[in-house]
């Protein structure tokens, strides 16, 4: 092999590819799934929070196979897509559904209670499924779910947040990422795909306030369970559906709009409608934790960071 091959960031020299070869014929009777665990423990290739990245493992290894570098053992099954079978989040829940209009100190403190791998999740999946307009979908990559809750404690708000997405002209260039740092740094960014303020909620200023909450909280539980920190956070809004005023009174910053074509377009067709693109970063010096050095050019624009 000439050019080195590259998976996911990763370089795979020929060496990479010869020991990938003997670990196959020192385990005949292994199955391309067990032999991507060994090739985890081989070169101890984890994820952050240090468990084995044997799905990435696989799929570069099938890349490899595809391409004539290696030869993998035949597939033995071929599982059924999780994804395809998963149910519908269920709601049938009981939840009360009184009227809430009235000024913000009257239900604060609000409590943020991060509830993925909770008891408290299947509420959140299930609010979001019957009142999101989206509804309900499983969270991409790393991700955390909250919901918030009324010195009362009443459910009043729900939000998501996830692996931000692999690619974003406007946010790239305002960080002025390049894709070499870009895939570097990528995980320290955090995606809002649901924020839900439950119907019969009529309080001036909560969304905006929920927000501004986030932004102090969010970094801290990153790093308590995916061992490291959030330095900026994005999310798209819908402007056929939404004007992002919440955003806006946040101090997130609008950096753009998506193209309207999705990630897999090879047509350069409009096939879904453009989105505002907005961020928000989480301290003044994020360009440098995003790996960007200070006499880099950027996208000049409003500083925007998130206040004490």
């Amino acid at each position: 092999m000439n050019e080195p091959f590259r998976y996911r960031g990763r370089v795979i020299g020929a060496e990479d590819i010869a020991a990938i070869g003997r670990l196959i014929a020192q385990n005949p009777q292994a199955s391309r799934r067990q032999l991507s665990v060994l090739l985890c423990r081989l070169w101890d290739w984890r994820q952050r929070n240090g468990a084995w990245r044997d799905m990435v493992c696989r799929g570069l290894m099938l890349a490899l196979h595809r391409a004539g570098h290696i030869q993998l053992p035949a597939c033995k099954h071929t599982p059924l897509n999780p994804l395809a079978r998963r149910k519908r989040p269920a709601t049938d829940f009981l939840v009360d559904q009184t009227p809430l209009r009235c000024p913000l100190r009257v239900v604060r403190p609000l409590r943020f209670c991060q509830v993925r791998r909770t008891a408290e999740e299947s509420l959140f999946n299930g609010l979001v499924e019957r009142y999101h307009y989206l509804g309900y979908s499983q969270p991409v990559g790393e991700h955390l779910k909250y919901i918030v809750y009324t010195r009362q404690q009443r459910p009043i708000a729900c939000l998501a947040w996830s692996s931000a997405p692999w690619h974003m002209g406007p946010r790239d260039r305002y960080i002025g990422w390049s894709p070499a740092t870009r895939r570097r740094y990528l995980h320290l960014l955090a995606y809002n795909s649901r924020f839900l303020i439950l119907p019969w909620v009529q309080i001036p200023h909560l969304a905006s306030h929920i927000l501004g909450r986030m932004a102090r909280q969010i970094s801290a539980d990153w790093q308590r369970v995916y061992g490291h920190p959030i330095c900026y956070l994005e999310t798209f809004v819908d402007r056929e559906r939404y004007k992002g005023t919440s955003y806006q009174a946040a101090n997130w910053l609008c950096l753009g709009q998506t193209t309207g074509r999705g990630i897999k377009d090879k047509e350069h067709r409009l096939t879904r409608s453009r989105k505002d693109v907005l961020g928000y970063p989480l301290s003044q010096d994020f360009r440098r934790r995003l790996g960007v050095e200070a006499a880099t050019p950027v996208c000049s624009g409003p500083e925007v960071v998130a206040q004490p």
